[in-house]
């Protein structure tokens, strides 16, 4: 089986039989434009839905900084306008690839394009996800279905490969972004939430494996966000700000760590929720 991605004005045929990614060495990066001074090495950045609000955010203040990105998307214009708008605004080097990311068979060979793009691999931003409509899901389970492939089978395929490849280099950041969705289950949301936590638990048991090898995984728990996503949701005059979101999280991989809630009350408030005992959250509207 194969599937078709386009990748820098080109058609590549990916075949998903490839056991391993066949990725040569790597090569660091000099980036003349970053803020930390032109000696710094340009980190070698890989985003996975880079269409999204949040990782959209995150890259702008990557290119501002002068470093090297490979972007992954689904939606072709909107991807062209994004790595456009990122030259523009000091990348070192900005490739991208059209793909739809639920296509997990494509996964090997379209992360090794990524990789030998990249000449290596430092950061994986894997940003992929959809709401979805828990109505919807609620009547028919092929709606279901495919909220929890995109958010939890797609994302844990993208790992699986990511995580091996970095643990065998003995480096490497992966940051995810989960949900506090996936903290607690609750009835406006609990299709996309289970998911979520389901991607938190397979990040939780990735991290206590690979760890000693050297590579950093990172869970990043957003609170709603004003992006295209949550648009016309009730309330969302009050979510976060996606910029100051998104300047969180890139401080956040800067300094490391485990979970990252953002903002972060967020870890506040779900531990209180989660401490709510079930015979009295079950008859709570949340």
């Amino acid at each position: 089986m194969s599937a078709v991605v386009t990748h820098s004005a080109q058609t590549l045929v990916l075949n998903s039989s490839e056991p391993t990614l066949p990725l040569r060495r790597a090569v660091p990066v000099t980036s003349s434009s970053s803020s930390e001074g032109a000696a710094m090495l340009s980190r070698r950045i890989l985003v996975l839905g880079a269409t999204s609000g949040i990782a959209e955010a995150c890259c702008r203040l990557w290119a501002e900084r002068g470093e090297t990105l490979y972007l992954v998307a689904r939606n072709a214009d909107k991807l062209a306008s994004v790595a456009a708008d990122l030259r523009t605004r000091g990348a070192a080097f900005v490739e991208t690839a059209v793909a739809d990311l639920d296509n997990t068979s494509a996964h090997p060979e379209l992360l090794a394009h990524a990789i030998n793009a990249l000449g290596g691999l430092d950061i994986a931003f894997v940003s992929l996800g959809t709401l979805g409509e828990q109505p919807k899901a609620e009547r028919n389970f092929n709606d279901a279905a495919q909220i929890i492939h995109t958010n939890f089978v797609a994302a844990a395929s993208l790992l699986t490969w990511l995580g091996n490849y970095c643990a065998q280099r003995h480096a490497g950041t992966l940051a995810v972004l989960s949900s506090v969705a996936g903290d607690r289950g609750r009835k406006s949301n609990y299709v996309y939430g289970s998911a979520k936590a389901g991607l938190s638990a397979f990040l939780s048991g990735l991290r206590n494996r690979i760890d000693r090898d050297g590579v950093r995984i990172m869970t990043i728990k957003p609170g709603p966000v004003r992006t295209a996503m949550t648009q016309g949701m009730k309330g969302q005059e009050k979510f976060a700000d996606v910029n100051k979101v998104a300047a969180t999280i890139v401080k956040g991989i800067d300094r490391g760590g485990d979970i990252l809630y953002v903002p972060g009350i967020w870890r506040l408030i779900m531990l209180v929720i989660r401490t709510v005992p079930e015979r009295v959250f079950k008859k709570t509207n949340l």
